[in-house]
């Protein structure tokens, strides 16, 4: 990278050799491009670079470069970006920003908070960086999105940074590992660049020991941070979740004619999480099937619930105890607007202790001669996708987080179901038939 300045012969070269994917990043049309995966990928380099091209390439073009805190961002990226382009760009204290001679900037902010991130509402940016995005929740992420316009002829792209873990993980898999789009979110916007420590040869050659502590890892945090597994990461809830032993096929469920159901459900405007449960025998759990829908009033729940039941002999639904709670609007509580709805199973309210209702959870879901006490089918996907993403309290490391919310429901729901399970069925054997021994009965037996 080079830059003459007017009437100076005077030129500035930028060293470092991009490894291919750095390339690959740097040579992305996507409207939203995330890099990263695993630790020790050469991130915060690629993306200093980038935006220094962009604003070279542009001149008066605008970008924002975001971390949580600022003192993060100042120490990963405002010294580093003096160090190895200092002779092109100067840093603004007052202004926080990085100002390019053409008239380019990058503006520098942080967000940690929902109340941070309102303060980018009704900004304009041409270029958006964020860094760590796993960091930020996704409303915090919509809220950056919206400022991604300008009325000058430039390319408007976001560039994220990610590993595995955080507040933010469950999006970012969504988005770009699992790409799971919702109505409105284009595919061809989104791409994601995957890196790992081997890719980058220049920390291989400078610190093989990192390397090796990374390998030394115990296995699950391992995967994360050495190979960008997006399954495992730290802080996860369930470490224990495993998809390849608590998750089977629909038509290997051992259904018998001892199975008795019921129906577990967590509810909120926000998100509906009703799960058909089954029990067999000998006491274990199968979640057979699901449906999670956001936006039901509880007469549109209750007729979702009856809709997942149809057709399979439910014996009871159990739901949260705050069901039971009149409401100001109407008078009546929902759990007697639920139980109106024809086809709706009887209701009982949940046991809703959080630490014992997840310590059970915790007990179905270990493994005993490698067969688990709970199986959820593959067609159970927001069940699955949300046990996997389920983040620790902060404070309470027995108890899961609320944040991200949206993921918290259909686990809820599985609690409710380990902590209000019906008795598993008692299969009566038939008796042998026989005649009475005539000599040994009399008149009346």
């Amino acid at each position: 990278m080079r830059k003459r300045r007017k009437k100076e012969a005077t030129e500035l070269t930028v060293l470092g050799i991009p490894t291919q994917r750095q390339q690959a990043f740097f040579d992305s049309r996507a409207r939203f491009t995330a890099y990263g995966g695993a630790r020790g990928g050469g991130k915060s380099w690629a993306l200093r670079r980038k935006l220094c091209a962009m604003c070279l390439r542009y001149p008066e073009i605008r970008c924002l470069l975001v971390r949580r805190s600022f003192d993060e961002l100042k120490a990963n990226h405002v010294l580093p970006f003096l160090r190895e382009y200092g002779a092109l760009v100067s840093y603004s204290e007052s202004a926080k920003a990085l100002l390019f001679p053409n008239g380019s900037r990058i503006d520098l902010g942080y967000c940690s908070s929902d109340r941070d991130v309102l303060r980018y509402q009704g900004q304009e940016y041409d270029i958006i960086a964020i860094d760590e995005a796993t960091h930020l929740s996704e409303y915090r992420f919509s809220i950056f999105k919206a400022c991604l316009r300008g009325v000058k002829n430039y390319p408007r792209r976001m560039y994220l940074t990610c590993n595995p873990g955080g507040i933010g993980h469950a999006w970012v898999k969504r988005l770009f590992v699992d790409r799971n789009f919702r109505v409105g979110e284009r595919p061809e916007d989104y791409a994601f660049i995957p890196a790992l420590v081997y890719d980058n040869q220049a920390l291989l050659d400078a610190d093989p020991d990192y390397v090796r502590s990374l390998e030394s890892l115990p296995p699950r945090l391992r995967d994360a941070w050495l190979y960008g597994r997006w399954d495992v990461f730290e802080g996860q809830f369930f470490p224990e979740f495993d998809e390849s032993i608590h998750v089977c096929a629909p038509h290997t469920i051992p259904y018998g004619r001892g199975f008795k159901y019921f129906v577990a459900l967590d509810y909120g405007f926000d998100m509906l999480a009703a799960l058909l449960v089954g029990i067999d025998e000998e006491g274990n759990l199968y979640c057979l099937r699901e449906h999670c829908q956001s936006d039901l009033t509880l007469t549109e729940a209750a007729e979702a619930v009856a809709a997942l039941c149809r057709g399979t002999p439910v014996e009871f639904a159990v739901a949260s105890p705050d069901l039971w709670n009149r409401r100001q609007d109407s008078g009546r509580s929902g759990f007697e607007l639920m139980q109106a709805i024809r086809g709706m199973p009887p209701m009982l309210p949940a046991d809703n202790r959080r630490i014992p209702g997840w310590r059970i959870l915790r007990e179905y879901l270990s493994e005993s001669a490698n067969t688990p006490r709970l199986r959820i089918s593959s067609n159970c996907h927001e069940l699955i996708r949300c046990l996997l993403a389920l983040l620790c309290h902060a404070d309470r490391p027995e108890d899961a987080s609320s944040e991200p919310h949206g993921i918290t429901h259909a686990p809820e729901a599985l609690r409710y179901a380990v902590m209000s399970r019906c008795p598993p069925p008692v299969v009566e054997s038939e008796l042998p038939f026989r005649f009475s021994n005539r000599s040994d009965s009399l008149f009346f037996d």
